[in-house]
């Protein structure tokens, strides 16, 4: 059910359930959690990119007809622990984690694609948030992100109508970093996981719990939060290091 490649420091993660629209199954949620915790300890890889296999969707969500079957199943929808909510299983992720979103994200696929920390989006992809249509309230972040990345009037336009949003509208809402071509959307994807992966590990992990933390908090304790941790962190660089350092940065800029 999820396919995983590694290949230069960065994992393709897959979800691989397209006859069912990668629809977040209990076995897949398990299965990811258990293939993000194993990649987060892994040295050989520092960057990794999440998508969904097939054509028409990155991920339809809960496995409603699983759901169907079990009287319980609806618990997963208010689940904490990553095994079960696959959004915190991704959030929990030290690595930087690229959304490859190829096709719909819907429900708890969109908040599963929120919880990654750069979305590419195929002209494919479309996003949906339909709780309120199937009934249900959001467990697994969506009402409180969202509004956060696109403002709280856009995100009730999405949550209260359960409309779709196209990718080139949520990429001029700030909801997916860009849009490409479908067929451009993993080479776009894997060239800027690669371009992270040339960043030192320790700084990709440090710099990105330093955004993370910083959002959740006002902007002064977020400014005092950067400052204990470079504080912290840069009392143990050397000039040497910046120097050899400064001169790859000047290397790269060449090529670029």
């Amino acid at each position: 059910m999820l396919l995983v490649d590694i290949k230069d420091q960065v994992a393709l993660v897959t979800l691989n359930r397209p006859e069912a629209m990668n629809a977040l199954s209990r076995a897949l949620r398990a299965e990811l959690h258990e293939t993000l915790k194993r990649l987060d300890a892994n040295p050989a890889v520092k960057v990794i990119v999440l998508t969904g296999a097939g054509e028409r969707a990155f991920t339809a969500g809960l496995d409603l007809k699983e759901l169907g079957s079990d009287p319980n199943g609806l618990r997963a929808a208010n689940a904490t622990e990553p095994s079960e909510n696959p959004a915190w299983a991704v959030i929990a992720c030290r690595k930087p984690v690229i959304g490859a979103i190829n096709g719909v994200a819907i429900t708890g696929g969109f908040e599963v694609a929120l919880a990654c920390d750069v979305l590419i989006a195929s002209t494919h992809a479309r996003f949906a948030d339909t709780h309120a249509r199937v009934g249900i309230t959001p467990g697994w972040g969506l009402s409180q992100k969202l509004s956060r990345l696109i403002g709280p009037y856009r995100a009730k336009e999405l949550s209260l109508s359960g409309n779709f949003l196209d990718a080139r509208t949520a990429e001029a809402w700030g909801l997916v970093n860009r849009v490409v071509a479908p067929e451009d959307l993993l080479p776009a994807a894997l060239q800027l996981a690669a371009d992270m992966a040339t960043i030192d590990e320790d700084m990709l992990i440090t710099y990105k719990a330093m955004i993370d933390d910083g959002y959740e908090t006002t902007l002064r304790q977020g400014l005092e939060l950067e400052q204990a941790r470079s504080t912290a962190h840069n009392r143990h660089v050397t000039p040497e290091a910046v120097e050899a350092r400064r001169a790859g940065i000047q290397a790269r800029g060449r090529t670029q």
